[in-house]
């Protein structure tokens, strides 16, 4: 038994959860329950990190309990692509709930106990996803992240929420159900296996038209992507309060769908099997698709958190985009992405919950000149923003680089032109905000007061250390390259 606690696969699971219990048992003194959540985030922080080492040296660790049945079974494995997606959950959970701390209560919500524990539940399921070592393991984990996230998304008990919330449910559990168990029964029954191997298992197996069935079932299936058009959940779930938002977009779940898109093509599929059959080609232009149609989308939005959710959905077919290129270099930017993206788009929820919590503003028409009573969260948004856009000394740069160099590498004309317009329209998108926040006189409201100043003090702290992050990567982003290249050097 002993075995069950002592593995750090098992730890990473089952910290969060026993954070969770702690919350619960603490849940009427306020002080205490918060205390117990950022204490679980930093020893689950610290479990990842410990391993980090590990995962560059080349080991590996695995955890395999008996199987349920003959040949199905559950099973942990920690490879280069499950780090990376630790590694963004477990650090920004510490920040996220900082800056929960100062917004819940800022805003003086309720449920606040039950609140911090779907959070934890939640980043427990994310554990299970990232440390999945096969196909079931990581079905039952996904869908445990969106059953723990609904009451998240549905917090505030209104109509509106509620509303929000049967969409959000309705069409991920619709798509994971309808088109992603179907896929995983059938890549069972076709290879006799779940597992993820690297290189791929369906090589042989299917062949032709079926692979592109296949890889539709997947994507499709995979709703938590937002490839359109099963993307709708996402603005859906834009009832949630900002830490919610945050999580749904940076740290959870928008990110266990990207990194299960990989996690599928690399270790199901296998990239030289997709690159040589033309029916798999689709993925191509649909990302490209969702990318351009979702960028002027948000182009059109004055509710700051929607233009937010649809860059993101644009973003995330980066991600997606990078994969279908069906090249190393696709795969090494992809990976990067998931983190360029963590960091720039956290940062920009965390100061739209900064402009709530002091102001009320939920409209960019509203944010005429907002960046000279809130300098510090508008300064840590310009950072998030040129991030997303990709620009120098930000992270988003890094991954988008690499993007690029893969394009190149697969001489694909039409995804090259997808990154050029893309680019404009998030500096399209983005940029008009920072010039009203800092360039353009206040508006003052008759019978509204405009004398606010910052957010309470978390909040502001919080901002600040995921915008430095976005920075720090551009210089010191070596260990999460050389993940990435172990992935493509260990998975292709």
């Amino acid at each position: 038994m002993d075995e069950y606690f002592v593995n750090p696969l098992v730890l990473a699971i089952l910290v969060p959860l026993l954070g969770g219990i702690g919350v619960a048992i603490c849940g009427r003194i306020p002080n205490l329950r918060e205390a117990v959540t950022l204490g679980t985030s930093l020893v689950l922080a610290a479990v990842i990190w410990f391993l980090l080492p590990v995962v560059l040296a080349g080991e590996t660790i695995e955890f395999i309990p008996p199987e349920m049945v003959e040949g199905i079974g559950f099973s942990l494995s920690l490879e280069p692509l499950g780090m990376i997606f630790a590694l963004v959950a477990s650090t920004l959970w510490v920040i996220n709930s900082l800056y929960s701390i100062g917004y819940m209560r800022g805003n003086n919500e309720k449920h606040q106990t039950r609140f911090y524990i779907c959070f934890a539940i939640a980043i427990a399921s994310v554990m299970g996803i990232a440390l999945a070592g096969n196909l079931l393991t990581l079905f039952f984990f996904y869908e445990a992240l969106t059953l723990s996230t609904y009451p998240l998304v549905t917090h505030k008990g209104d109509a509106k929420a509620k509303a929000g919330g049967r969409i959000y449910i309705g069409i991920l559990l619709t798509t994971s159900v309808a088109f992603l168990l179907p896929a995983i029964i059938w890549t069972w029954t076709a290879t006799g296996t779940m597992a993820f191997v690297p290189g791929g298992i369906l090589a042989g197996a299917v062949s032709g038209g079926a692979v592109g069935i296949l890889l539709l079932l997947y994507m499709i299936g995979i709703g938590k992507a937002a490839l359109m058009p099963v993307h709708f959940w996402l603005p859906a779930a834009m009832v949630a309060p900002t830490p919610v938002s945050a999580l749904l977009h940076a740290v959870a779940v928008v990110k266990a769908g990207v990194f299960t898109v990989i996690k599928v093509v690399v270790y199901v599929f296998g990239v030289d099997l997709l690159a040589g059959e033309a029916s798999a080609s689709w993925l191509l232009y649909a990302a490209g698709f969702t990318i351009i149609l979702a960028s002027l989308i948000a182009l059109r939005q004055d509710n700051l958190k929607r233009r937010l959710a649809f860059s993101t959905v644009s973003q995330l077919s980066y991600v997606i985009l990078a994969v279908a290129l069906f090249v190393p270099g696709g795969i090494i930017a992809a990976a990067l992405h998931i983190v360029a993206h963590a960091v720039g788009k956290i940062t920009l929820f965390f100061a739209a919950g900064s402009i709530y919590t002091a102001s009320h503003k939920t409209e960019i028409s509203q944010l005429d000149g907002i960046g000279r009573r809130m300098p510090v969260t508008m300064t840590a948004f310009a950072i998030g923003a040129l991030a997303m856009i990709g620009l120098p000394l930000t992270s988003g740069f890094i991954s988008k680089w690499y993007l690029v160099m893969g394009t190149l590498d697969r001489d694909s004309m039409f995804a090259l032109m997808v990154i050029m317009a893309s680019t404009l329209l998030n500096a399209a998108y983005f940029l008009p905000i920072i010039y009203r926040a800092f360039f353009r006189p206040p508006v003052v409201v008759k019978g509204e007061a405009d004398d606010h100043g910052e957010a309470p003090w978390p909040i502001v702290l919080a901002l600040v250390a995921t915008a430095s992050l976005t920075i720090l990567i551009f210089f010191v982003h070596a260990p999460l390259l050389a993940l990435a290249e172990a992935l493509v050097k260990g998975g292709l």
